[in-house]
């Protein structure tokens, strides 16, 4: 009787679940649809090979957008379904779609300094080969803006390199008032820790024979004479700097960081990272912001030894009109390639003046570096850590290792910046402690050579930026360019992350190249997980924002040797094109005189020099930032000399 009452009982369960399934059914039938038509898509991008950099659908046929964010991914038939006679059809017309890529670390607002200033890189990213080459590259980018240079009375060159020159030397006075002694001229040098300047420059300056030269830096001379040569070392130049150029103010900073935020627009990036700003600069980003001026994401590291107040302050895990802080930035050390690395052995055969057994220096003291790691994760804050030699990351290491004894709980995905000489062990201990490795394999087509003869020699050369260790691991590992170093060249990242070919052809560290697809995480789903945004960027899924490059070529079917060559046609931000590339120039970059944000600076900077200006002692911004900071490499000079533009009046720094 139990029994038969059970299945009785099993029957009519059964017929309530069946009606109430096909009742469910007819109700989420109605319910999509109606969702369906209310959320039609605007646009659906078609008709090209769309990577979507999800492993679980690495391709598709068709995207759809709607307000910003992806409506749609898969078949063309199954996204075209959420079309109506409104949507856009996007045709690819064959090109290649990814998602837009994430700067994991650059200086913005310094890449708009440059992007303003003459071209003084080699081969690829310029023309200049030798001082001649040089002289002609000024001249004619000194014809092109005729207007502004006769309104500025100042002329701006970024990127030469003496290590690429023929004359493997720094142009120096004789060589620049070739071109003017009427008109002061300034070089920076790629690195960012030196200049070279003309005559007039050094009258301007009040920099004679009788100057001595600064703590902690050089005013190089004329052979066998005290008389300035027109090349200047770390502090010797920021003064000069800060009065030449630092005069644009806070309304030409902000002009710096549109045209950065366009330059990296132009080569695919829809986030930028301002990867060690200064509070005045966070205040000018935060002003543009608020302008709606911003066409990209850009999130900024504040130095952590100049002025915590304004990190703990300004932090955001959000993006307020497209700007945020998002956490400290860290500098322990200088530039491996100009030999201020901080090693844990001597330097294989350093070019200059340096002592037997010289390992580079640090540029914080252990005390700094330890207190300032345990104020990040006592504050719950990430922080990027600049750390090139070994010396450095070991002191890095040891930091965040107290840190997570205090705090073991916290996931706050510190990040190691550069890395370029990583011992493996020290690998191991990032992977044991969560530290992200943001590595730098450009430096293996543009200082591999240089790595290999000088700075670390042959044998440890081929393991520098070692993603290699990483990918045997099971790590996430991110690669970045650190423009202004170099142009925020998304495929010279993908290449050099790829290939690894140096300058002259040859392959430095064959066991760390990767697979493109590998290299391309490293730039989107990686590098958006190491600023917490990976639920939001990195991937074309359904519900993240509408952030797309558009390639000219598929990186994943062609020759490797060749990813070099591919060109950005389109850059899309939230749905909306943000960059197209002109055809007739290739994706070059026009004379600055074309560019609207030129004219703007030239009202900037209109004003001309006045005594005041030249009498004016050391800008206060110096005594906050030299001293703790990184004088050594471009994150330093461009950071301080941006920030006097926006208006700094200094402060006193952390200790």
């Amino acid at each position: 009787m139990r029994a038969g009452l059970n299945d009785l009982t099993d029957v009519v369960l059964k017929k309530m679940m069946a009606v109430f399934t096909a009742g469910l059914a007819i109700c989420l039938v109605v319910f999509c649809s109606s969702e369906l038509v209310a959320q039609s898509a605007q646009k659906i991008y078609h008709n090209g090979k769309i990577i979507t950099v999800n492993d679980t659908a690495p391709t598709a046929e068709a995207v759809a957008v709607r307000d910003g964010e992806i409506l749609a991914v898969g078949s063309k038939t199954d996204v075209l379904r959420t079309s109506d006679e409104k949507t856009e059809l996007v045709d690819l017309r064959g090109r290649t779609m990814l998602p837009g890529f994430v700067d994991a670390h650059g200086h913005v607002m310094g890449g708009g300094l440059q992007a303003l200033s003459a071209n003084l890189l080699s081969p690829p990213d310029g023309q200049v080969r030798d001082i001649p080459s040089l002289q002609q590259t000024l001249r004619d980018w000194m014809k092109d803006n005729r207007q502004a240079v006769e309104k500025v009375q100042l002329v701006v060159g970024f990127g030469y390199d003496n290590a690429q020159l023929a004359e493997l030397r720094h142009p120096d006075r004789d060589d620049l008032d070739v071109l003017s002694t009427e008109v002061p001229i300034v070089l920076v040098h790629q690195s960012g820790h030196i200049i070279s300047v003309n005559s007039k420059a050094l009258e301007l300056g009040g920099i004679t024979k009788d100057s001595v030269n600064p703590a902690g830096g050089v005013i190089r001379r004329r052979q066998n004479s005290q008389e300035p040569n027109g090349v200047l070392e770390e502090t010797a130049a920021f003064p000069l700097l800060f009065k030449l150029v630092g005069r644009v103010g806070p309304e030409g900073a902000a002009i710096f960081l549109r045209a950065g935020a366009d330059r990296w627009a132009s080569f695919g990036y829809t986030t930028a990272q301002d990867g060690r700003s200064m509070p005045d600069m966070v205040k000018i980003m935060q002003q543009v912001a608020a302008a709606g001026d911003l066409e990209i994401d850009v999130v900024a590291y504040p130095d952590v030894l100049v002025d915590r107040n304004v990190i703990k302050q300004e932090f955001n895990p959000n993006y307020k009109n497209r700007f945020r802080v998002g956490g400290a930035k860290l500098t322990i050390d200088g530039s491996p390639q100009g030999f201020t690395a901080w090693r844990d052995q001597p330097y294989y055969n350093p070019v200059g003046d340096y002592p037997p057994g010289y390992a580079g220096y640090p540029a914080a003291q252990a005390e700094q570096v330890i207190d300032a790691i345990n104020w990040a994760f006592s504050n719950d804050l990430q922080i990027l850590t600049h750390s090139n030699g070994e010396a450095a990351s070991d002191l890095l290491i040891a930091a965040i290792e107290a840190a997570r004894k205090v705090y073991p709980q916290k996931k706050l995905r510190p990040v190691l910046i550069h890395g370029q000489f990583l011992r493996e062990d020290q690998v191991d201990s990032l992977q044991r402690l969560d530290i992200i490795p943001s590595l730098y394999p450009m430096h293996t087509f543009y200082w591999g050579d240089w790595h290999r003869e000088h700075t670390v020699g042959p044998e440890l050369a081929d393991d520098i930026s070692p993603t290699g260790w990483c990918v045997e691991r099971g790590m996430r590992f991110t690669s970045h360019h650190d423009a202004p170093v170099a142009n925020p060249n998304s495929m010279r990242v993908l290449d050099a992350t790829v290939t690894r070919r140096s300058r002259s052809g040859d392959i430095i560290g064959p066991s760390h190249r990767v697979d493109v697809m590998t290299g391309i995480k490293a730039m989107t789903l990686w590098a958006a997980w190491q600023h917490f945004e990976e639920d939001r960027k990195g991937s074309i899924e359904v519900g993240k924002l509408a952030d797309f490059v558009i390639l000219d070529k598929d990186p994943t079917s062609i020759d490797v040797n060749t990813l070099d060559q591919i060109k950005v046609t389109e850059t899309i931000k939230e749905g909306k094109t943000i960059y197209l590339m002109d055809t007739d120039r290739q994706g070059q970059n026009a004379p600055a005189s074309n560019d609207p944000s030129f004219g703007k600076l030239l009202q900037a900077m209109s004003r001309p020099i006045s005594d005041r200006d030249l009498a004016n002692d050391q800008p206060p911004v110096l005594a906050a930032s030299i001293t703790p900071g990184c004088p050594t490499c471009v994150c330093g000079t461009l950071s301080q000399l941006v920030n006097a533009a926006a208006g700094s009046v200094g402060g006193k720094p952390e200790q």
